[in-house]
């Protein structure tokens, strides 16, 4: 799931190109709708960002309509994209 997204602190914050890297990954097809997405510490982990970095991108792709969360079960790809 990572490969490909490498952090650039020269390019802006990370949260926005991790949001940025993730929300291709639901255009392209590699993440479908209705996926469940790793929970935050395990993004973290996985795209070698801080927790904090792994929430700001999660909140920003809630904001933007790619994913939505529901309270002890997860975050998971909208089944329907904002525009």
């Amino acid at each position: 799931m990572s490969e490909g997204f490498t952090p650039d602190p020269a390019s802006g914050y990370i949260y926005m190109q991790l949001a940025d890297y993730l929300e291709g990954q639901v255009k392209d097809g590699t993440l479908e709708p209705g996926t469940r997405l790793l929970a935050e510490r395990d993004l973290a982990a996985e795209y070698g960002v801080s927790l904090g970095t792994a929430r700001r991108a999660t909140e920003v792709l809630r904001e933007r309509g790619i994913v939505v969360t529901f309270a002890s079960t997860g975050t998971f790809i909208a089944r329907e994209q904002k525009r």
